[in-house]
């Protein structure tokens, strides 16, 4: 006891020290805006040791699995162009950004780490931490980078001048999941444990490893294997995707935001022949928010004024809701802020309008229950944000964990063409309102999709009480799905969606629902109670040959503490599907599922001058209609050229007059 209190003091006048030199750090270079006291800028001329030292004192601080883990700190770290010989190593609510227009703007020769913070390097834990925009040019002797971590993390526009390890490698170094995006690896990228991750326009060597359920949209050169005797799904490019603003600075370091251009069919990152094509915007058009100076009445006034927002480090504590009312409004967190909605009001509420983004902060549930978190248009409507689509990036969402809270959902989405980019919302299985579990943090739903045409890029939806995640709309897309089903149901009863179907689905697609796609979906199951529960169906969609689930799997990781129950996931989806459980065990479904079988229908138009061949299509493959003119002809020859598939019926006609032709339809 006597050596913990001595640590503790030593820390503390650390902490005086850094609190009268980090003012001086920032005055070496010229003013930077005023982001607050938890934003650290750097510029190469300043003393790496003295860098150094504020980096290890942050690491020190923000580190400690059960003191870090639900703490009010938050920090950003600003890195500007150049080359700096510094070990980053990241704990929680840290995130560092490099300034430059293309990540090789910012180097950093040494490390940037995450290591698994439980025992034995398990990750399970290491969440809210993230990097971006910079090079990283390990200097240890593997050469390599470890980025061990779980939900709520990313690593965008990053280049590693070496390996990637995406884990610990101690016996037990676990970790469960994560986001890369934008980003080139130069050599290899190894998950190790990793039991699930999902990479989108990435470039690497090689990718070698795989546990459960791994996604790859977008990416250069992806692992090759089939599943499900590899766990690995491959989207070749990725259909639709803005990447993130970011932050940088010209010449001068004035500073400004990146907001890239909207790109489809994309394969690679976006920096690959230069700085990302996009506008800049510069920071005087932003309100920089400040915790325990703004609220939202202030935050309001700005966003109505038509400025840009950023949040700076810190949490905000909200009567009333932060109103997105502009379009192509920019809202950016810097340092994971956190927003709590206190009077039983959304945290946000994006209006109906084109173009905004939001991106960086969590979402915690207040004590009074709102009806959502996030709320992303206020009505399911029938605007088309096509051309400009409303986006959401790296987006966490809490109910308990750092406060006592509940929601009925985190995230209500009723606009249509909303774009998702790494997006975990979370009911905490520890941490505040855990004791007892089912009682102390109540929340239907992670996510709720009314808007049609929505797609979401990596989302985790983790241990509601009823459907993990809700969709309504029509012609959604998901790219990666990972979830846990709650832990401690108090009884089966308590837990079922309708008489005689126990629990419930994971991942729910209305019966209404026409269109519908996803691909690499893995649910789990942790019922850490004694009583005997089990789950009918891990994802449940209704049986239409437009709603099509690529890719799925379920694992049973452990349950029933008095070692003699029968808990169980019955089915991965409608019925169908290995049972896993009482034991660990896992199920996969074959690569492909279509409700019915795909057919294809061919008639008259109603011109009556023509043959109509309709055939239902997914938005990244092509197809090529083919014809004979006899059953008997050696070959099929091609009518017109490739057609794009739009998530519907495609109809190609052919005149009448072409004579009585056979015809057939190539996916690509």
């Amino acid at each position: 006891m006597h050596h913990i209190r001595c640590l503790k003091f030593y820390c503390f006048v650390i902490a005086l020290a850094l609190d009268l030199f980090l003012p001086c750090l920032n005055s070496e270079a010229q003013t930077p805006p005023n982001f607050g006291p938890n934003v650290f800028v750097y510029n190469p001329s300043m003393s790496m040791a003295t860098i150094q030292s504020n980096l290890n004192y942050l690491f020190a601080l923000q580190s400690d699995v059960n003191a870090s883990q639900f703490d009010a700190n938050r920090y950003c770290i600003l890195f500007q162009p150049g080359t700096y010989n510094v070990a980053v190593n990241m704990g929680y609510y840290m995130q560092v950004l490099g300034l430059g227009q293309s990540p090789d703007n910012v180097t950093i020769n040494g490390l940037l780490d995450s290591h698994g913070f439980l025992p034995n390097h398990n990750a399970t834990c290491n969440f809210w931490m993230a990097a971006e925009n910079l090079a990283v040019f390990p200097t240890n002797s593997g050469t390599f980078s470890q980025w061990a971590v779980s939900q709520g993390t990313w690593f965008r526009r990053m280049h590693v001048k070496g390996s990637l390890f995406l884990s610990d490698f101690d016996n037990g170094a676990y970790s469960s999941g994560g986001f890369l995006a934008d980003s080139k690896i130069d050599v290899s990228v190894y998950p190790v444990t990793q039991q699930q991750w999902f990479s989108r326009n990435d470039v690497w060597a090689s990718w070698s490893g795989a546990v459960w359920n791994m996604v790859f949209v977008g990416v250069s050169n992806p692992p090759s294997g089939t599943w499900p005797g590899t766990p690995y799904t491959v989207i070749t490019n990725t259909p639709l995707i803005r990447e993130k603003p970011y932050l940088y600075v010209d010449s001068n370091t004035n500073f400004f935001v990146m907001v890239p251009g909207l790109e489809t069919n994309s394969l690679g990152t976006t920096w690959a022949n230069g700085p990302t094509p996009g506008v800049s915007i510069p920071l005087s058009q932003f309100y920089l928010a400040q915790p325990g100076v703004d609220n939202a009445a202030s935050i309001n006034a700005a966003l109505n004024a038509g400025m840009n927002l950023i949040l700076t480090p810190g949490i905000y504590r909200l009567t009333n809701s932060i109103l997105v009312t502009q379009p192509d409004t920019i809202v950016m967190g810097l340092g994971y802020p956190t927003l709590i909605p206190t009077n039983s009001n959304p945290a946000m509420v994006i209006s109906d309008v084109d173009g905004v983004k939001v991106s960086g902060i969590i979402f915690d549930a207040g004590a009074t229950a709102s009806p959502s978190l996030l709320e992303v248009g206020t009505v399911a409507g029938s605007v088309d944000h096509s051309a400009d689509p409303i986006c959401l990036y790296d987006i966490c969402s809490r109910v308990g964990g750092q406060f006592v809270g509940t929601t009925t959902n985190c995230v209500t989405i009723n606009a249509n063409n909303v774009i998702g980019d790494n997006l975990w919302l979370w009911r905490a299985d520890h941490g505040a309102g855990s004791k007892p579990y089912w009682t102390g943090n109540p929340s239907q739903s992670g996510l709720v999709v009314n808007g049609n045409h929505v797609t979401i890029f990596g989302l985790f939806v983790e241990h509601h009480q009823q459907y993990q995640t809700v969709w309504n709309g029509n012609w959604g897309r998901v790219y990666f799905y990972q979830s846990e089903l709650p832990y401690d149901p108090p009884s089966q009863s308590a837990w079922s969606e309708a008489p005689g179907v126990n629990g419930y689905a994971s991942y729910k697609v209305a019966n209404t629902v026409t269109s519908h796609q996803a691909y690499g979906l893995g649910v789990y199951a942790v019922f850490s109670n004694s009583t005997n529960i089990s789950c009918f169906n891990t994802i449940e969609t209704p049986t239409n040959q437009q709603v099509n689930v690529h890719d799925m799997m379920d694992v049973y990781i452990t349950g029933n503490t008095s070692g003699s129950g029968t808990s169980q996931i019955n089915h991965i989806i409608n019925g169908a599907g290995g049972t896993v459980g009482p034991s660990f065990g896992t199920a996969y479904a074959n690569y492909l599922w279509l409700n019915p079988a795909f057919s294809a229908s061919a008639g008259l138009d109603l011109t009556g001058t023509n043959i109509a061949v309709s055939f239902p299509s997914e938005s990244w493959h092509s197809y090529q209609l083919q014809y004979k003119n006899a059953v008997t002809d050696s070959g099929w020859s091609n009518l017109g050229g490739p057609v794009g598939g739009n998530d519907i019926l495609q109809t190609i006609t052919d005149p009448v007059s072409s004579s009585n032709r056979f015809y057939r339809i190539r996916a690509n």
